[in-house]
């Protein structure tokens, strides 16, 4: 069975213009709260996607942020370099060397995939947001404007005062505090 509905309530003539006109005038009223932009910078929160900028000296190269970028919009190119062996009777050593580092913003759709995919934290959030440009072609940033654009990213929030210390920290606190007694000893015994 259903329920029978509630009875129509009898509409008013007008009604639905003076509620419109009500909420025109409670609006007229209240005090503007406009910024004007290019005058007054906006005060944007710290974790802000503007662009993407790049920590070139964590760059190895590894190509997995141009791999897993659903836009194909970042190009690297770079080159081998034999390094010598670092002790005697040691064999050389052949490392990445960055030649070009670009992203294409026309095509990026700031996904964060790329910084999330880098193993060695060469790719950052930068708040920088005013990089337009009168041309399409020009959306294309090398590497020297995002390590440009590294230098506006925020530091990284603090760490939880109850957190438990990191495993990496302890065991190098740890390895420090065995040397500095290793140290300690011959000292005493003269």
């Amino acid at each position: 069975m259903t329920e029978p509905l509630p009875p129509k309530r009898p509409r008013i003539p007008g009604s639905g213009l003076a509620k419109g006109l009500a909420v025109t005038l409670r609006t007229m009223t209240k005090k503007s709260v406009t910024a004007q932009y290019p005058d007054t910078q906006p005060g944007l929160p710290p974790r802000t996607r503007g662009v993407i900028g790049l920590f070139e000296e964590n760059c190895t190269v590894c190509m997995l942020c141009a791999r897993e970028c659903p836009d194909w919009c970042i190009y690297i190119d770079s080159h081998k370099e034999t390094v010598p062996a670092a002790a005697p009777g040691g064999r050389e050593r052949s490392r990445n060397v960055l030649d070009r580092f670009a992203i294409d913003f026309a095509l990026c759709m700031y996904c964060g995939i790329c910084i999330e995919v880098c193993p060695f934290d060469a790719l950052f959030w930068s708040p920088e947001f005013e990089y337009a440009e009168t041309d399409i072609r020009d959306l294309t940033h090398e590497r020297d404007k995002l390590r440009e654009w590294m230098w506006t990213v925020p530091a990284p929030p603090a760490l939880d005062p109850r957190a438990e210390e990191p495993k990496e920290v302890a065991a190098a606190r740890k390895t420090a505090d065995k040397l500095a007694a290793a140290q300690a000893e011959p000292l005493e015994e003269s």
